[in-house]
């Protein structure tokens, strides 16, 4: 039987590929910051109870599978990551000082439902660097 969680009153299993991309697609995310945004994604993930399942990062941008309860909309879920997660890279990382107007993602994402194809997926975002 499948991995199902539990709420009050809900069974559940959603699970979303989702990809997001770099302000502008300027490649900025690779060596030591490649790491710490991953920290900073997987920190911000456990804070909303959300289970990061898979991830991966590229120069441009960024691949998750995450599994995301129905109490939360995939919109709202993914606005909190990429709001929080470009004001942490920009005082972290970036060190900017100011603290309005900070973006580091574009805008918007692209998200599909896994179902049945988990496996696949995580092994597709897995596999993004690696020569075909």
């Amino acid at each position: 039987m499948r991995d199902w969680k539990t709420l009050s009153h809900v069974k559940w299993e959603c699970k979303y590929h989702i990809v997001f991309v770099s302000k502008y697609r300027h490649k900025t995310i690779y060596g030591q910051i490649r790491k710490q945004i991953g920290g900073i994604i997987r920190n911000l993930c456990k804070q909303k109870g959300i289970e990061l399942l898979e991830g991966h990062a590229i120069s441009d941008h960024v691949h998750l599978c995450l599994s995301i309860p129905p109490k939360f909309s995939v919109s709202n879920t993914i606005g909190f990551i990429k709001g929080k997660s470009a004001i942490r890279i920009h005082r972290e990382l970036l060190g900017t000082k100011r603290m309005t107007g900070l973006s580091f993602w574009a805008t918007g994402y692209c998200v599909s439902t896994i179902g049945l194809d988990e496996e696949t997926i995580k092994k597709y975002i897995r596999d993004q660097n690696s020569p075909k």
